[in-house]
C-alpha cells in the first residue's frame, strides 16, 4: 500500500470517492497493520492534547501582583510596626483568602479541555487488513477505514465513502437540533461546516443507517481539536471589576505615598519631632488603605451568588458576577438555549384547512385550532395523524428521572406521535390493530418512508416524506368533502402551501396512505392526506426574557448553526429579529474583521455558522466597546464562551465542555433567569460603589483635614492611635452593611452602564470630593472652635475624634445612593443600622472606660460638647442630598 500521507487541509468533501482513497492511501480494504504503526508514530494518538501543566506555586504567587493586594501587605507590615496586631492578622487573613479564591478558580479553568476529551469515544469499528475489528479509539490514524452503525460515536474527522440511509445529530457541534442525511458525492468547496453531508465529524452521533468513512483527522486536527485549540489558546478577558479595583489600588498607593511624604514633611519643617511625623505618616498610609475592600467585595459577590442560586443561576467565576450589570449584548445560541430542543408539530393542512398545534414538546398535552377557535379531531385530520403514527418508528415516554415525556427514536417522527396523542390516537393499540409487516425504508435518494399494515382486503400502506416526492406518487387527494382527483392545479396549491410553511422556518412533512395494496404497488397511486410542519419552538419564557433584554437597553442576538430560514422564523417569534439583518456563515466568511467590525451592530441573526464564527462575532462586538454575553450548551459554543465578557452554559441540556468554559451556568436552562442574573450584577456592583465612595469620602476627609491644618501651622488635629481607630471604625461593620444594601427598585429600568467608565463617574467623584470636603471644613471649624473656647489640644482632639467617627456614620446613610435621597428608604438596611448602633456604642466605650483614656486621650464630655460634635456631625446629610439635587439636574438619564 502506498505511504501517501492525507493532510487534514484538504477540501476531503470536495473530492470524489477515488479521489478520496487516493489522497487518503488507503482503499476498501483498509490500512495494514504495518502502514498503521507507520501513521500512528507520524500523526501520534488520536486524542486531544492534554492542557498544559499548571503549576499550582505560580498561580498562587500570580495572586499577588494585583496593586490592592500588595497595599495590604504593605499595610500589614506597617500595622505589624506599629504594634496593631489584630488589625494586621485581620488584613493577612483577607489577604490570604482574596489569593485563594482567584488561585481556585484559575487552577479550574483548564479543565474544560479535558471535558472535551471526555467526549472521545472508547472504541471503533475498523477494517484493518480487509477484516473488520474492535479497536481503541487512540490507535486510529489517518487513513483507517471506520464502520459507522446507528448509536455510534464518531471516532475522528471522517470523509464519507459509503452511506446507507445514514444520519448523524451533530447539534453540538453546529448547532443544528435536526439529524442530518448523509451522502457520500463531492460537494462545493466554499460549502460550510453545517453543509458538507459526506463529511462525519468526532464527538457526532449517528442517530439512523449504517456506512463507513475514512479517518482524514485525528487528535487536534478535527474540528473538535480546533475548538480545544481556540480554547487554549483564549485567554479569559479581565472584567470591569477587576480592571477598576487595580485603577482603585494604585491610585490609593499614589495617594498614600504622596500624603506620607508631604505631610511628615510639613511636620518636621514645622519642627515636629522626626520620629512622631514618620509614625503619624504611616498611620495615614494605612488610613487611607481599604482594607476591607477585598471582604466587602468578596461578601458582596459571595451573597448575590447565593442569590442567584435560588433564582437558578450558577456562578463559575466569582469577579465576572458584575460583570452582567454592565452587558449590552447577549449573544445567543438557538438551540436548547431559545428553544426547547424539542421538535413539535405546529401546524397541519389538511383537506384544504390550515389547522394549528398547541403544546409543545413530546408531552401528550394540547389540541387543535382553526381561526383561532379550539376545534376537536375531525375524520380528515385523524387519518392523516394515524398514518403518520403508523410511519414512524419513535415513541414518546415518560421519564420518571427527568420527570418529562421525552423521545424514543427519532424527532421528528416522535413530534408526529406526539402530535396524534393529542387527539387521543394512542400508537400501540394503533399498533395492534394495524400490525406492521413490511417497509420500504427512508433512503437520502429516496426521501420517504413507507410501512405496509395488515388489515382488510391486502395490505394498507402509509407513507411520509419530502411533499414533492411524496406528492408524485399520489393521484387522489383528501379534501373535506371526502377523496377526489388530484390535479395539477391542486398539486400546485400544495406545492405552495408546502413552500409558505417552510418560508416561516417549519420542517415540512407530507403524508399518504393507499388500501389494498401490495409492496410493489404501495408507493404508487397513494392517496393524499395533507401536510405536517414541525419545528423546534421557542421556550415561552424566552420571548417575555427578550422583551425585558430590550427594556433593559440589552441587544439580544442569535447565533447558530441551524438553517437561516429556520433561525429567522423563530427569531422574529421571540422578538430578536426587527430591524436587523440575517447573516449566514458564508457571508460572514466573505467579510474581513474590520467589515464585521463595522457592520455586526446591525445583524440580529448569524445562521449556519462555525465555532470559529461565533469567535469573531463575540469579538468584533467587543471591539465596538460592547459588554458580551454569550449563552450556549453545545461543545460548539465553548470557545465563544470563553471569550465572551460573561460566558452562559446550560446545566441540564448543556455538555460539560460549555459550563466548564463559562462563567455561569442557568441550572433550569432558561433564558429567563439570565434577567434575575443580570439584576443580581447590577445590584452587586451598586453595592460596591456604595462602599467605595463612603470609604473615599471618609478617608478623603481625614487627609484633608491632617494636610489643612500643617498647611495653616496647626497642631495635629489627631494622634495616630485616634486616625487608626477612625479607620478602623470606617472600614468595619458599616462598610459590610453597605455590601448587602437592598437593591434600588427601579434597577433594571436602567440602560447598561458604561464598562469603561468605571466606577468613578462624575456624579460619583462629586459626590466623594463634596463629602469629603465638607467634613474636612466642619471638623476642622470643631477642633478651632474647641482650642478657641480654652480646651486644651488633647481635648480638642478628642472632639474632633469623635465628631469624625459619628460624621463618616451619617455619610454611611446618605452614601447609600448616588442620585436618591436619603430620606427615600431611609431606614431599609437593617444591617447598617445595627451597625451604626454598635459602632456608636463602641465610641461611648472608648470615650468612658478609664482603661482607655490614656491610649486615646479620651474625657468625659459635656453636653455643650455633645451638642456641637452632633450639629458638626449632622450637618454633612443636608450638604450630601443638595450635591445630588444637582447630580438629578445635570444627568437625568444616567442609571
Amino acid at each position: 500500500m502506498a505511504s501517501l500521507r492525507p493532510d487534514p487541509s484538504s477540501p476531503w468533501h470536495a473530492l470524489p470517492l477515488d479521489a478520496v482513497y487516493s489522497t487518503a492511501g488507503s482503499s476498501a480494504a483498509g490500512l495494514t497493520d504495518d502502514e498503521a504503526r507507520s501513521r500512528l508514530s507520524l500523526h501520534g494518538p488520536n486524542i486531544l492534547a492534554p492542557p498544559r501543566p499548571v503549576s499550582p506555586l505560580g498561580l498562587l504567587a500570580a495572586q499577588f501582583k494585583n496593586v490592592l493586594i500588595a497595599i495590604l501587605l504593605i499595610a500589614c507590615l506597617l500595622s505589624l510596626f506599629l504594634g496593631h496586631t489584630v488589625e494586621a492578622i485581620t488584613i493577612g487573613v483577607i489577604v490570604f483568602f482574596a489569593a485563594l479564591l482567584g488561585f481556585v478558580q484559575e487552577y479550574r479553568a483548564g479543565r474544560a479541555i479535558e471535558a472535551l476529551r471526555k467526549l472521545a469515544a472508547p472504541s471503533a469499528l475498523v477494517v484493518r487488513c480487509g477484516t473488520e475489528r474492535e479497536l481503541p479509539v487512540a490507535e486510529l490514524v489517518p487513513g483507517d477505514l471506520v464502520v459507522l452503525r446507528a448509536g455510534d460515536r464518531v471516532p475522528a474527522d471522517l470523509r464519507l465513502v459509503e452511506s446507507f440511509n445514514l444520519r448523524a445529530e451533530e447539534s453540538v457541534l453546529t448547532g443544528e437540533s435536526a439529524s442530518v442525511d448523509k451522502f457520500v458525492f463531492p460537494l462545493e468547496e466554499g460549502a460550510s461546516l453545517a453543509e458538507r453531508v459526506n463529511m462525519a465529524y468526532a464527538g457526532t452521533i449517528i442517530s439512523y443507517g449504517r456506512g463507513r468513512g475514512l479517518v482524514v483527522a485525528t487528535g487536534m486536527a478535527t474540528e473538535f481539536g480546533a475548538i480545544a485549540g481556540m480554547l487554549a489558546g483564549i485567554e479569559a478577558g479581565r472584567t470591569p471589576l477587576q480592571e477598576n479595583l487595580d485603577r482603585v489600588g494604585a491610585l490609593l498607593a499614589r495617594a498614600a505615598v504622596a500624603g506620607v511624604v508631604v505631610i511628615a514633611l510639613l511636620g518636621i519643617l514645622r519642627g515636629e519631632p522626626l520620629m512622631k511625623m514618620v509614625i503619624f505618616g504611616i498611620a495615614l498610609a494605612v488610613a487611607v488603605v481599604p482594607e476591607a475592600l477585598p471582604a466587602v467585595v468578596t461578601i458582596s459577590l459571595a451573597l448575590g451568588v447565593q442569590r442567584m442560586v435560588r433564582r437558578h443561576a450558577l456562578m463559575r467565576r466569582l469577579a465576572a458576577v458584575e460583570t452582567l450589570g454592565a452587558t449590552t449584548v447577549i449573544c445567543s445560541d438557538k438551540t436548547g438555549t431559545l428553544t426547547r430542543d424539542e421538535m413539535t408539530v405546529r401546524r397541519i393542512w389538511v383537506g384544504g384547512t390550515t389547522v394549528d398545534v398547541s403544546g409543545i414538546g413530546y408531552a401528550p398535552e394540547g389540541g387543535f385550532g382553526v381561526g383561532g377557535r379550539k376545534v376537536e379531531l375531525f375524520p380528515a385530520l385523524a387519518r392523516l395523524l394515524e398514518a403518520a403514527v403508523l410511519a414512524s418508528d419513535a415513541e414518546c415516554r415518560f421519564d420518571p428521572v427527568q420527570k418529562s415525556w421525552v423521545a424514543w427514536g427519532d424527532p421528528t417522527e416522535a413530534a408526529l406521535v406526539a402530535a396524534a396523542a393529542k387527539g387521543g390516537v394512542d400508537k400501540p393499540a394503533l399498533a395492534t390493530a394495524w400490525p406492521r409487516v413490511d417497509e420500504i425504508p427512508f433512503s437520502s435518494e429516496s426521501k420517504r418512508m413507507t410501512t405496509l399494515h395488515e388489515g382488510g382486503v391486502g395490505l394498507f400502506a402509509c407513507a411520509k416524506g419530502a411533499a414533492e416526492v411524496i406528492l408524485a406518487g399520489c393521484n387522489r387527494i383528501l379534501s373535506g368533502a371526502g377523496e377526489r382527483p388530484l390535479d395539477a392545479e391542486e398539486r400546485v396549491r400544495v406545492l405552495d402551501t408546502a413552500n409558505a410553511m417552510a418560508s416561516v422556518g417549519l420542517r415540512v412533512l407530507a403524508v399518504a396512505s393507499k388500501s389494498a395494496t401490495n409492496r410493489i404497488e404501495a408507493e404508487r397511486g397513494m392517496l393524499f392526506l395533507g401536510l405536517a410542519g414541525i419545528n423546534d419552538p421557542p421556550r415561552p419564557e424566552a420571548v417575555g426574557a427578550v422583551a425585558t433584554c430590550r427594556r433593559a437597553a440589552i441587544r439580544p442576538v442569535m447565533i447558530t448553526g441551524d438553517h437561516p430560514v429556520t433561525a429567522a422564523a423563530v427569531a422574529r417569534e421571540l422578538g430578536i429579529l426587527a430591524e436587523g439583518r440575517v447573516v449566514t456563515g458564508k457571508e460572514l466568511a466573505a467579510m474581513d474583521d474590520a467589515q464585521l467590525e463595522r457592520e455586526v451592530e446591525g445583524i440580529d441573526v448569524f445562521a449556519r455558522v462555525s465555532p470559529a464564527d461565533k469567535l469573531r462575532v463575540v469579538t468584533a462586538l467587543q471591539k465596538k466597546g460592547e459588554v458580551v454575553a454569550m449563552t450556549g450548551d453545545g461543545v460548539n459554543d465553548a470557545p465563544a464562551l470563553k471569550k465572551a465578557d460573561i460566558g452562559i452554559a446550560m446545566g441540564i441540556g448543556g455538555t460539560e465542555v460549555s459550563r466548564e468554559a463559562a462563567a455561569m451556568t442557568l441550572t433550569d436552562d432558561n433564558f429567563a433567569s439570565i434577567v434575575a442574573a443580570v439584576e443580581e450584577g447590577r445590584g452587586i456592583f451598586d453595592n460596591i460603589k456604595k462602599y467605595l465612595m463612603y470609604l473615599l469620602s471618609s478617608n478623603t476627609g481625614e487627609i484633608l483635614l491632617v494636610a489643612v491644618t500643617q498647611l495653616l501651622g496647626l497642631p495635629l488635629p489627631l494622634s495616630a492611635v485616634q486616625l487608626l481607630y477612625v479607620n478602623l471604625a470606617t472600614d468595619g461593620l458599616p462598610a459590610l452593611a453597605l455590601a448587602v444594601d437592598p437593591a434600588d427598585p427601579g434597577l433594571m429600568r436602567r440602560p447598561p452602564r458604561k464598562a469603561a467608565g468605571g466606577i468613578f463617574t462624575r456624579p460619583v467623584t462629586f459626590l466623594i470630593l463634596l463629602g469629603g470636603i465638607w467634613s474636612t471644613v466642619a471638623n476642622l471649624f470643631l477642633f478651632l472652635w474647641a482650642r478657641w473656647s480654652g480646651r486644651s489640644l488633647a481635648e480638642a482632639m478628642m472632639v474632633t475624634f469623635v465628631s469624625l467617627v459619628l460624621i463618616q456614620l451619617v455619610k454611611a446613610y446618605n452614601f447609600r445612593s448616588d442620585r436618591h435621597s436619603v430620606l427615600r428608604r431611609p431606614f431599609a438596611n437593617r444591617w447598617l443600622n445595627a451597625a451604626v448602633v454598635w459602632e456608636f456604642l463602641l465610641l461611648l466605650v472608648v470615650i468612658y472606660l478609664p482603661a482607655l483614656r490614656e491610649a486615646f486621650g479620651s474625657y468625659p464630655l459635656s453636653l455643650a460638647d455633645w451638642g456641637m460634635i452632633v450639629l458638626t456631625a449632622v450637618s454633612v446629610a443636608p450638604v450630601l442630598e443638595l450635591g445630588k439635587y444637582f447630580v438629578r439636574r445635570s444627568t437625568p438619564s444616567s442609571p
